[in-house]
């Protein structure tokens, strides 16, 4: 995945017009205006979205498939035409490699149990590893957050099952190498799986350019509602993978002695199914195709490039994770303060971080973090501006804490 630069796309994305989509961008915290840069976490919301969610509740709220009532047949159509969005978003080959779950955690989840765990007795990841007393092999990293791919590709083996790794890191922003990863595990017949959750919001992502497995998305970090996600799955594999989950529509039939079970992507889809956020999610990428994305992308660019610049001339700011590669995401660590306590004094300033470990402990414990960071992420709504902010918020804050 190449680094976009911003001075390599000529574009005139206005950052400025998109604000407009985002009504939470103009609440107040603590009477002064907010500068939200914990999009890492959680992206706010387009307008149109919310209307559309609106619309479904107040309109068409009814559950969805086999009911013959117009209300139904209505929220139907629209959950499955957000399939077919998504199916378009990320060019998957057909729409039924697309399954919803309520994010990238199921699923994992979901291709943990039903990919790895029935056929296999090795297989990754911390629960499964207790299940079955496989091991989980973790590859290396340097001192700027880069995997060491020398040491990626000395793990491969036929005795490895599957591949997993993020696209790009939530705690440095680094953007992982993942269409060479791929392409080398595929030549060791290994599986492949791609969490997206921060990928998905920054970037356009081809499945089938990455020849990937399994791809997960997270919707609530790409501006759509919280509580609904998307699996992406190669159909051959999702054929053969027995259900998840039991009940609703991914039953074909069913007796007192035997089920059989649906095609994907019902098979996986168990149960009420949330509704109005997929509607949400299928208003979101209707969203991104109406935009300058592209020139979004590059803004995005832009806003990590002065924000580095800048960061980096603070007396006593360490930066974390200085990629060559990444994400807008700056992780950071300043002399003598905690991280949390420098994110309550930006909080009193209006300004919206995230401090902690991030889901990422055994990352801080690499770089000797014990308390975490305090990190900024960006995203296209956020302008040079607010950087700017961000940086005499942190001058303020040490001032006061030192």
């Amino acid at each position: 995945m190449p680094n976009l630069s911003a001075s390599k796309l000529d574009t005139c994305f206005d950052p400025f017009k998109i604000r407009e989509d985002f009504p939470a961008l103009s609440t107040r915290v603590h009477g002064k205006p907010l500068i939200y840069m914990d999009n890492a976490a959680t992206a706010q919301r387009p307008q149109q979205m919310i209307e559309a969610c609106t619309h479904y509740y107040s309109r068409l709220n009814a559950n969805i498939h086999r009911g013959v009532h117009q209300l139904s047949e209505e929220a139907t159509d629209r959950f499955e035409s957000a399939r077919d969005g998504m199916c378009e978003w990320i060019n998957a080959r057909t729409r039924e490699e697309i399954i919803f779950t309520r994010g990238v955690t199921e699923g994992v989840n979901l291709v943990s149990q039903s990919f790895l765990r029935p056929g296999l007795k090795p297989v990754p990841w911390q629960l499964l590893c207790e299940q079955t007393g496989a091991e989980l092999d973790v590859i290396r990293i340097n001192d700027r957050g880069e995997l060491l791919m020398d040491d990626f590709e000395s793990r491969l083996s036929d005795r490895v099952k599957m591949l997993a790794m993020v696209h790009v890191s939530n705690s440095m922003g680094t953007i992982n190498p993942v269409r060479e990863m791929i392409a080398a595990a595929r030549a060791h017949g290994i599986a492949t799986l791609v969490d997206g959750a921060q990928s998905m919001p920054h970037m356009r992502v081809d499945v089938q350019q990455l020849d990937c497995d399994f791809y997960c998305i997270s919707g609530h970090k790409m501006y759509a509602p919280t509580g609904i996600g998307v699996l992406y799955g190669r159909r051959e594999l999702l054929q053969d993978m027995p259900p998840y989950q039991g009940g609703g529509d991914m039953i074909r039939r069913v007796t007192f002695e035997k089920s059989t079970y649906n095609d994907p992507p019902s098979r996986f889809e168990a149960g009420t199914p949330n509704i109005v956020g997929v509607i949400g999610l299928g208003a979101t990428i209707e969203y991104l195709k109406s935009i300058d994305f592209e020139g979004a992308m590059a803004h995005e660019q832009s806003l990590l490039e002065h924000a580095t610049a800048a960061l980096s001339e603070i007396d006593g700011l360490r930066l974390v994770g200085t990629a060559r590669n990444k994400s807008a995401v700056l992780s950071f660590t300043l002399d003598g303060i905690h991280p949390h306590d420098l994110g309550t004094m930006l909080d009193h300033q209006g300004i919206a971080i995230r401090t902690g470990h991030h889901c990422t402990m055994p990352l801080m414990d690499h770089f000797g973090l014990p308390g975490g960071t305090a990190r900024a992420s960006m995203a296209m709504y956020n302008t040079i501006d607010e950087v700017d902010a961000l940086v005499a918020g942190i001058h303020k804050a040490a001032a006061i804490l030192a």
